[in-house]
């Protein structure tokens, strides 16, 4: 299966890089995501970890964008601390991100392999959780 590539968002991946390093601290705040909206804004936020299973930065950047009004990403992109570099979403992210937003755009890839694809790339045969609802009438 052949995906196709998109170019590449540098500045989405060094706005996220960046808020990895100055404030990804501890175990708590691990991971950074960085998304570009359909005007051009960049939204950024960190994940929340917990043992319990706290959220992702991919979707705490959800909740960040629509505080600040935005419904419409583009791309997104995350990123470790430690200088681990991108990281693609967890299978979770992949479900959410598909369901809030089908023709996002995901940079995934390492080092000079980075790439962007489409969030159905990252899902295969996905399940699209609005096409199983019934109409309310």
């Amino acid at each position: 299966m052949t995906t196709q590539t998109h170019p590449v968002d540098r500045e989405l991946i060094e706005a996220a890089d960046h808020l990895a390093r100055t404030r990804c601290r501890g175990d708590n705040h691990t991971m950074a995501a960085a998304a570009r909206s359909l005007d051009g804004r960049i939204i950024t936020a960190v994940n929340a970890y917990h043992f319990t299973g706290g959220p992702c930065a991919e979707l705490v950047l959800i909740g960040a964008a629509a505080a600040q009004g935005v419904y419409d990403l583009d791309t997104i992109v995350a990123v470790g601390d430690r200088e681990r570099g991108v990281v693609p979403p967890c299978g979770r992210c992949r479900q959410v991100l598909l369901d809030y937003f089908p023709a996002l755009k995901v940079i995934v890839g390492e080092d000079d392999r980075v790439r962007t694809v489409l969030i159905t790339g990252l899902l295969p045969e996905s399940y699209v959780w609005a096409d199983h609802q019934l109409d309310a009438e």
